[in-house]
């Protein structure tokens, strides 16, 4: 009997030590430029400015038969951003908006993966941006993931989310459309 209930609790420590380390851990793809973190946001309610952050890294977690275990974490250069104008993208960097002089750095951090009916994730977590940090929810949907033609192993996710300008304490007038900016995310990591 004892060998029998040893066996059990043996077998089911060996089970839950599989399942904590089935996550794989992926580093975000910035060296082969297959990352990106865009942004869109009205101009004046006439057009559409994109732009994007040239300088990021970070890491995800991920398994597909648990998406609730996984986590993401990014670091981003405001510094990096790039509009495709350079007279606007220093006025981006200055007092008015990022203000990259006073506050150099941005992340995310989730806190929560959740897996949606949809196939969908909402990832929940922490943007830090303009000194201030705030809860937000990306809309994520993993892409696929597989074998690479270098021996690698990749995972990729899309995503967005919308934040508020005055949320992070960027108060620039650029007109009642031009009050929040939408993210566009495309990640793609590299299984370690």
């Amino acid at each position: 009997m004892k060998k029998t209930l040893g066996s059990i609790v043996l077998g089911a420590s060996l089970a839950l030590t599989g399942l904590s380390t089935q996550a794989a851990e992926y580093t975000i793809d910035t060296q082969g430029q297959h990352a990106f973190i865009n942004f869109k946001i009205s101009h004046l309610g006439y057009s559409w400015l994109y732009g994007r952050f040239n300088d990021f890294s970070g890491s995800f977690n991920w398994d597909a038969a648990q998406p609730e275990a996984g986590s993401i974490s990014v670091n981003i250069d405001p510094a990096s951003i790039d509009s495709n104008h350079a007279e606007r993208d220093k006025h981006l960097r200055g007092k008015d908006f990022l203000h990259v002089d006073k506050f150099p750095g941005a992340s995310f951090t989730s806190s929560s993966i959740k897996a949606l009916e949809n196939g969908r994730l909402a990832v929940t977590g922490n943007l830090s941006l303009h000194g201030v940090t705030r809860e937000v929810v990306i809309d994520a949907a993993p892409i696929g993931e597989g074998k690479d033609p270098w021996g690698g192993y990749r995972a990729g996710f899309e995503g967005t989310t919308r934040i508020r300008l005055a949320d992070f304490d960027i108060n620039a007038q650029l007109g009642p459309k031009a009050k929040e900016v939408t993210l566009i995310l495309s990640i793609e990591g590299i299984r370690q």
